[in-house]
């Protein structure tokens, strides 16, 4: 597809917002140069749906009026094919009659998205949806399929049963409730709860049924656009099955707040299955810092002011506020049955102030709230009671649902009651109809009103505000906009923004609007109408999905660029930069040649029991005391029972914990990041340098202390080298500001002018002795094992597995066999060929190898023990390091003598422990996005596959 190939020429801009701005000014200049009176490029509704067959859709008059309809086919387009683009919502833009078995009458249902659609002409869109019929037979299936076909829609064929419990169960009792802060249902708790299961049971179906169509029908590098939380289930399923597909989606309703969103039973499945899709978009930024929070929050994930990372993938989540075809609307005021409804409805209400009202007979919409306040206002200004009039329009929606049916009694009683006191013989201040007015009337009304109520109590966009504004040129009328409603944050500097619920506030609003100067009017509805005259539904779903068509001056090609689409680009970037899965395969077979093998293993994220990934926090106390994946057991039994094969494990954890865990297997245990070892058999001993300052250690555990105290679910560990704060269990966003507060204190505190090292993990901070890590360790314990053992053949094989804190990488790095000759590192620092192979003739750099960031890491690990630079000339393993055959890296015996008593007296070992080659060192990182390891591995459930494998292959 045209895009896929993004090439950028030296013309092209390089960042994303540099591609953005572009984008933005490539769209303006393409209105400008195909006007929308032109015919060649704009796709109106009669393009959309072709209607070119008897089941052709009818149109009403006025919608043939102002949306001009073609006759004919549109000329031949001579550029490349279009890129198709797949909307999927729940609902196609069609009705369905069905007029015989292999006939059927369609009608279009105009709505916000299709118009937005209208503007995408860079696009061949197809929509696939639920056709809102049961169509059980398959010759009618076929029908209505072919039928829809000449509308550019594909049908989703739903069975009753999946319909009551998909839309009406889950998506309208559950979703469309707790979306719009009503919670959850509450009148039977326990057969609500019990019906929870088979409503998502069926949420999921039907998401599933949707996808099958989409993968059905999909080709490569079309554009998938998901709307609504009907679908919140399809990113997932679509990913699934293709992990390349661009997938957006798009939540047409207020997100809640996280301690809303944490109420709903299936809270990680739909966040989860969201966050598969490349974008995700929201009508306001508020909505989108909720959805962030809430992955945050529930799913423990970072979010970034990008989106949400999870893993060193990121899912992109923007606002991008929709809009109106507002030439539909401004053009309409033209139309001659317009004039003459505006005509009318000036004659109708002469001398008196004109206030409107639009919305659905719907909870959310704050009808009440409004009458009320308007009472108010009256009751407090008697001297308006005969000049001003309320017009409310009350469009019916789930008139068979008792809560709909009870909130339609209760308007009209209200209504009732205020004409009753402040009506007259010839007026009633409140005019109320249960009914939708055709887009003409509605167009007329807009255009003489003087005021427009908008009092939502929570509302995704409502563009009644913004088709009030459209029709107001001539008029500049004042709007009344809740600020509960998305369009307050748009069109909030031009309008009164009021809490519909504070009654008495609303009624001081609709006075001052009343009384407002027409210069302050003039201003305000000036920036409205900027707003919404710029900011359209073309525009916002262009902004979204759509490529923008230009040609690039010096190379004359055509140059696409999108949100979503700039979303995959770097994604795919990203993508690059993360390490490369662990070949299990490759690694398993290396091990089996191999004769001499070392396993060294982290412990915390690495062989303890997976952590609880749905968000619930009962399990802290066990995982305070990390323990050993049971699944482990065996596989480690029969490895530390092969005589080639010697297991570390090397933790930050204190002596005890490796002792209540591993006692049993014959393996090495490092405790405190190398500070102590022992064999499983012996005991312990320390390999701490002999000058090691502890003496800070009390200013520090006070300052641990104190923040353990101030912040919940904290707790701090004292060990034998360091101390550790963990605010893992902590509320997300407090405990990042605890941590901040922490390191300030420390750094000019106890810490200020001491020799220590201050280590800040994912949720821990960590203080210990500068030069205590597990690279410094390393060389020590090798020679501490070497002289155990005895060993004389070198170590052949290296796999080194842990989710270890960054300043413990550098274990990475000492065993990294593609390091630079010492007498080259300078020479080859700018080298495009870092290692030498060129002039060695080896193999390429693996793949995920990783060149050590610092040369003082590169200088450490070529440093010579003292028995080793005695020894040089007679060890035959350091020849095979000075023919370049493997990297050497040694620890040696005076080494481990120095920090260990029980090995004064050695002297024998061999100078050179490591005869390593590059295809047999495996360095993994568990669940880490940034290292400096070599491979990776997403979970501590990859380590426990990769050990049973390597177990398997022991006799």
């Amino acid at each position: 597809m045209p895009g896929n190939n993004y090439c950028p020429s030296p013309t092209t801009p390089r960042t994303r917002l540099e591609r953005l701005l572009r984008d933005r000014e490539l769209r303006k200049s393409s209105r400008v140069s195909t006007p929308s009176e032109e015919i060649g490029d704009t796709l109106s509704e009669a393009d959309f749906f072709s209607q070119d067959s008897i089941l052709s859709c009818q149109l009403s008059d006025e919608q043939q009026d102002f949306e001009g309809l073609l006759e004919g086919s549109p000329p031949q387009d001579v550029r490349p094919r279009k890129q198709r683009l797949l909307v999927v919502a729940n609902r196609l833009p069609v009705s369905a009659t069905r007029m015989a078995d292999d006939a059927w009458h369609l009608e279009i249902s105009v709505g916000g998205l299709v118009s937005a659609l209208l503007g995408v002409k860079e696009f061949d869109a197809r929509w696939i949806g639920w056709a809102g019929v049961h169509v059980p037979d398959e010759s009618g299936q076929k029908a209505l399929t072919e039928a829809l076909a000449k509308k550019r829609c594909i049908p989703v064929f739903l069975d009753e049963d999946t319909v009551h419990q998909y839309y009406n169960g889950y998506c309208n009792n559950v979703l469309w409730p707790l979306f719009h802060y009503l919670g959850l249902p509450q009148e039977d708790r326990l057969s609500t709860t019990r019906s929870f299961q088979s409503q998502f049971d069926a949420y999921k179906r039907a998401n599933h049924m949707f996808a099958d169509v989409v993968n059905e029908h999909y080709e490569e590098g079309d554009v998938v656009w998901c709307h609504d939380y009907h679908l919140m289930f399809l990113p997932k399923c679509l990913k699934e099955h293709n992990s390349k597909m661009k997938v957006g989606w798009f939540l047409h309703t207020p997100f809640p707040s996280s301690e809303i969103h944490r109420m709903l039973p299936s809270r990680s499945d739909l966040l989860r299955s969201v966050l598969a899709a490349d974008l995700v978009g929201f009508h306001t930024y508020d909505y989108a810092r909720h959805f962030v929070s809430a992955c945050t929050r529930i799913l423990g994930l970072e979010g970034t002011p990008e989106g949400v990372e999870d893993q060193g993938r990121l899912t992109r989540v923007a606002a991008f506020p929709i809009g109106i075809d507002s030439d539909r609307f401004i053009r309409a005021l033209e139309l001659p049955k317009v004039k003459e409804s505006m005509k009318d409805l000036k004659e109708r209400f002469a001398g008196r102030k004109l206030m409107l009202g639009v919305d659905r007979l719907d909870m959310i919409k704050g009808i009440p709230q409004k009458i009320l306040a308007f009472e108010a206002f009256l009751e407090e200004n008697p001297q308006w009671r005969e000049k001003v009039v309320l017009l409310q329009i009350a469009v019916p929606t789930r008139t068979d649902v008792p809560e709909y049916q009870k909130l339609t009694s209760q308007v009209h009683e209200i209504v009732g009651r205020i004409n009753g006191k402040f009506g007259t013989l010839t007026s009633v201040p409140i005019h109320h109809l249960d009914r939708s007015l055709d887009f003409t009337a509605l167009c007329a009304l807009y255009a003489v009103t003087d005021v427009a109520l908008v009092t939502s109590l929570r509302d995704g966009m409502n563009l009644v505000s913004y088709e009030f504004v459209a029709c107001q040129a001539a008029k500049k009328g004042v709007l009344i906009l809740s600020e509960f409603a998305g369009a307050a944050q748009s069109l909030g500097a031009g309008a009164l923004l009021v809490n519909p619920w504070n009654i008495s506030d609303v009624a001081t609003s609709i006075r001052y609007a009343l009384n407002m100067s027409e210069d302050e009017r003039e201003k305000r509805f000036h920036h409205n109408f900027m707003h919404v005259t710029t900011h359209t539904s073309q525009e916002w779903a262009a902004t979204f999905v759509s490529y923008s068509l230009a040609k690039n001056i010096s190379h004359a090609e055509s140059r696409w660029c999108s949100e979503l689409n700039d979303t995959v680009v770097e994604a795919q970037l990203r993508t690059r930069q993360v390490l490369p899965v662990l070949p299990i395969d490759t690694a398993v077979s290396r091990y089996t040649c191999s004769h001499n093998r070392l396993l060294i293993l982290g412990f915390n994220g690495s062989l303890t029991e997976p952590v609880d990934s749905s968000g619930r926090r009962g399990g802290q106390i066990r995982e305070l005391e990390p323990r050993l994946n049971p699944e482990l057991k065996e596989p480690l039994k029969k490895l530390c029972g092969d005589e080639k094969t010697t297991v570390i494990v090397l933790s930050g954890s204190d002596r005890s914990v490796l002792d209540n865990n591993f006692e049993e297997f014959n393996m090495w245990l490092a405790a405190e990041n190398g500070m102590f070892l022992r064999l499983t058999s012996g005991d312990w001993m320390t390999t701490m340098p002999e000058n090691l300052n502890m003496d800070w250690v009390d200013s520090v555990k006070h300052v641990f202390e104190y923040f353990t105290e101030r912040t919940p679910r904290s707790h701090f560990e004292l060990r034998e080298t360091s101390l550790v704060w963990n605010y893992k269990y902590a509320d997300v966003e407090f405990g990042r500001l605890q941590a901040r507060d922490l390191l300030q204190h420390l750094w000019t505190g106890p810490i200020s002018n001491a020799a220590l090292d201050v280590v800040h993990g994912g949720r821990s901070v960590e203080v210990r002795a500068v030069g205590v890590t597990k690279g410094a360790a390393i060389d020590r314990i090798l020679g501490e094992i070497v002289h155990n053992k005895n060993m004389k053949a070198p170590i052949d094989y290296v796999l080194c597995i842990g989710h270890f804190l960054n300043k413990d990488e550098d274990i990475y790095s000492f065993f990294e066999p593609e390091l630079p000759a010492m007498t080259h590192i300078s020479s080859r620092a700018t080298s495009p060929d870092p290692y030498g192979y060129a002039s060695r003739g080896s193999k390429p750099k693996l793949p995920g190898s990783r060149t050590p960031k610092s040369q003082a890491h590169l200088m450490k690990q070529r440093s010579l023990s003292t028995l080793e630079r005695s020894n040089f000339g007679t060890s035959s393993w350091r020849q095979l390091g000075r023919d370049d055959r493997a990297s050497s890296a040694s620890a040696s015996a005076d080494g481990a003598a120095a920090s260990s008593s029980s090995s004064s007296s050695r002297g024998h070992e061999g100078s050179s422990v490591l005869d390593l080659k590059g295809e047999n060192y495996f360095s993994c990182a568990v669940s880490k996005k940034r290292t400096n390891a070599r491979y990776l591995l997403r979970s501590s459930s990859d380590v426990v596959e990769l050990l049973k494998e390597l177990a398997d292959t022991v006799p």
